[in-house]
């Protein structure tokens, strides 16, 4: 809704959602001059409206004073490409793996074709968007990242963890008033280059610049504790608390939460899980805090915990996970940025 004033009366107008800008939320002004990190992907790059509808978003965040970096997926894309050219599509613990053939379309497709596309959305609205990928500069470092199925390690090809970031680049593109949009493809410590989990390039790069806050688009409501058998989303919820959920999570999931995890415990003020699939989910979750989702905040937080059924889901959840399992992923998740 827009406050308006008519003849000195106050009243309201509905806002056309297309059309939402951060004059219609109340915010707070204290977000002015903050980082704020956007990992997008899904249906926000898939479907042409909402792709418009989180440029738009994130313009208003510049316009409203915050400093957005974007960092992008692109599962469906690649998916598409690999399907086209017959090559294997197949993931194991929620990461793609990717053959030295696989990461010659992943570096094409991300780089060449979606990044464009959301430089593209973004300058729509003027000359503010960058793009960039973790190989420039050596912005984004990594190592041949291991994955655990079943109690044994699989083999998931060119597929990196983040181990380095050098974030003066981006950093230098915010100071001229420009709005990064990077593509998670980094640079090997031994020479390769890597394909990165868009979740763990934008935490990693999140912390790298002392972010506010990370928010992270999805394609599902938020983070469920018991999901398929329970629906509830946690409404919020602490590094602790998602310490102990995380070992009973799986697919794409898992890597986004890892993620969120990894912010929190270094440094980043709050992690946000929105749904993508909502117009405007973006400027509403950031400036309002009120848009649907899951909010992931430090360990001792004040508003870290709140009355309600989904939040005593994530706590019975919690309880059920083993103390020794919560161990072994917490050695696991160790971040080195």
């Amino acid at each position: 809704m827009r406050t308006t004033v008519t003849d000195g009366v106050e009243g309201t107008t509905a806002v056309d959602p297309g059309d939402l800008t951060a004059r219609d939320v109340p915010w707070s002004e204290e977000l002015q001059g903050r980082t704020v990190v956007l990992k997008c992907g899904g249906s926000t790059l898939v479907d042409p409206a909402l792709r418009r509808s989180f440029a738009q978003d994130v313009v208003e965040l510049w316009h409203a004073g915050l400093h957005p970096v974007v960092v992008h997926g692109g599962g469906p894309q690649i998916s598409e490409m690999l399907d086209r050219l017959a090559l294997e599509v197949r993931f194991e613990a929620g990461m793609r793996v990717t053959t030295p053939e696989a990461m010659d379309v992943v570096r094409m497709v991300l780089t060449g074709r979606v990044q464009r596309e959301l430089v593209g959305a973004i300058n729509a609205h003027g000359p503010f968007a960058v793009g960039m990928s973790g190989e420039d500069a050596h912005t984004l470092t990594a190592e041949r990242r291991p994955v655990w199925v079943d109690g044994r390690a699989v083999d998931i090809g060119l597929v990196g963890d983040i181990v380095a970031v050098a974030p003066d680049t981006v950093r230098d593109l915010l100071a001229g008033g420009r709005i990064p949009v990077v593509s998670p493809v980094a640079r090997g410590t031994d020479g390769q280059i890597y394909n990165v989990n868009a979740d763990l390039a934008a935490s990693a790069l999140a912390v790298a610049l002392g972010a506010d806050r990370l928010v992270m688009l999805t394609d599902v409501p938020g983070l469920c504790a018991d999901w398929p058998r329970r629906t509830e989303v946690i409404p919020r919820l602490t590094a602790g608390e998602l310490d102990a959920l995380l070992p009973g999570l799986t697919g794409g999931m898992l890597p986004k939460m890892e993620g969120c995890l990894r912010a929190v415990r270094s440094g980043v003020g709050r992690v946000q899980v929105l749904d993508g699939r909502t117009p405007h989910a973006v400027l509403r979750g950031v400036l309002t805090e009120e848009s649907p989702g899951t909010t992931v905040l430090p360990d001792g937080a004040k508003d870290g915990a709140t009355d309600g059924p989904a939040d005593d889901s994530a706590d019975d959840a919690a309880d059920d996970a083993t103390d020794d399992a919560t161990d072994d992923a917490t050695n696991d998740r160790e971040i080195r940025v």
